[in-house]
């Protein structure tokens, strides 16, 4: 056993003989968030209130929701219409169905009710059930070679370097298989995510594709990559993430609403896939500044949130002092003791910011795919800091 392994099992073993740790106080919203006016949590709710007219005068572009936690409890959510029939009309792609993203039944809500796509975000919970299996023994850990994981695929080529891929790699979009996800929009079938998507087999398509680079040199973004982790999970607990996730972390955490798709193979869609409500996507926030432990229950391993939330990678020359953890974005702010908030990312505008420093966890859903930018994650982490005035 290497000394890798030796670690993960005596974090597994600690946390089934000792009683969790991680809790720093304060109500648990399992059955539903408590709420509370700002001022009485140390926010400034004019500072709020500036942010939610511009959402609403679409300075932003479309913005469907905000919501924003305090010490476990919501001070602040909006909502806002928008209308996406005439939206989605004015666009020439008229094909429908959930790789459509102008299709009103599937974007931005699932059949138009409540439930909002992740889009990547997903990714997020997707490295979360990974740290989940690695607390259950399911998974060695970190550093485990992957290629075993994939045996049942016949590699695009003998690269020898597809041998010496960890699980570290896929977590840090540094697994150096060939993509490129950025180049061309999602719509265009060139983009290798709009490819993939079009493909029968996603995991079979990610596998076909030749190595450029030695696993763990190069950050490439990738949604295959995070396929390859459900298809990992899958072996290794006879589950895709959807299946994992609801007894294990949904159901844990109140988690009741929720869709996530499937691909034309049977996998869950973990790179994009995910329909949840802003408040409950904001429950993982919260497990992950409460250090994996919810109501006194370890749902992940100890050390998992620090490992997952590290600033490992930097993802690029023009990444403006963000940095990449385990498929979580940090992202970097001022006059504060912490550097980075966590945040998961998502395409149109999804973004989940967490601050430990501050408890401090947003929600803003969106879908700018229309030419109007994204709601920038570092203008609303800047203007939520700011709200801050004192401590409750």
């Amino acid at each position: 056993m290497n000394s890798s392994m030796q670690l993960w099992s005596a974090v597994l073993l600690l946390c089934l003989a000792s009683p969790a740790s991680g809790e720093t106080g304060g109500d648990w919203p399992t059955a539903g968030w408590p709420e509370s006016d700002p001022a009485s949590q140390g926010v400034d709710e004019a500072v709020l209130q500036r942010l939610d007219a511009e959402f609403a005068s679409g300075k932003h572009g479309y913005i469907d929701s905000m919501l924003v936690i305090r010490n476990s409890r919501v001070l602040y959510e909006k909502f806002y219409q928008q209308d996406y029939d005439a939206a989605f009309q004015a666009q020439e792609d008229r094909r429908r169905g959930p790789y459509n993203y102008y299709d009103p039944d599937w974007h931005p809500y699932y059949r138009r009710g409540g439930l909002h796509t992740m889009q990547s975000v997903s990714k997020s919970v997707m490295a979360t059930l990974i740290g989940i299996a690695i607390g259950e023994g399911k998974i060695r850990g970190p550093d485990a070679k992957v290629a075993a994981y994939f045996d049942d695929y016949a590699a695009a080529d003998q690269d020898p370097r597809r041998a010496a891929m960890t699980l570290d790699d896929l977590l840090t979009m540094r697994s150096g298989i060939r993509w490129d996800e950025e180049t061309y929009d999602y719509t265009d079938s060139r983009n290798s995510a709009a490819a993939m998507e079009a493909s029968q087999n996603w995991t079979g398509y990610v596998l076909s594709l030749p190595m450029a680079a030695d696993p763990g040199s190069t950050f490439v973004y990738s949604s295959g990559v995070t396929m390859l982790l459900d298809h990992i999970l899958h072996r290794a607990t006879g589950q895709h993430a959807l299946a994992y996730a609801e007894k294990r972390l949904f159901a844990p955490l109140g988690i009741r609403a929720y869709y996530w798709k499937q691909t034309p193979a049977g996998e869950t869609d973990a790179e994009g896939g995910l329909y949840l409500r802003a408040r409950d996507l904001a429950k993982i926030g919260l497990l992950y500044s409460r250090d994996g432990v919810w109501d006194g229950r370890r749902i992940l391993p100890e050390g998992w949130v620090a490992a997952a939330t590290r600033p490992r990678v930097v993802p690029g020359p023009d990444a403006g002092g963000w940095r990449y953890g385990y498929q979580w974005w940090l992202v970097p702010y001022a006059g504060g003791a912490q550097q980075y908030a966590w945040a998961g990312v998502g395409y149109g505008g999804q973004r989940l910011l967490v601050v430990p420093e501050y408890d401090l966890i947003a929600v803003v859903t969106g879908w700018n795919i229309f030419g109007t930018p994204a709601l920038s994650a570092d203008y609303a982490l800047k203007v939520l800091i700011e709200s801050i005035r004192t401590e409750p």
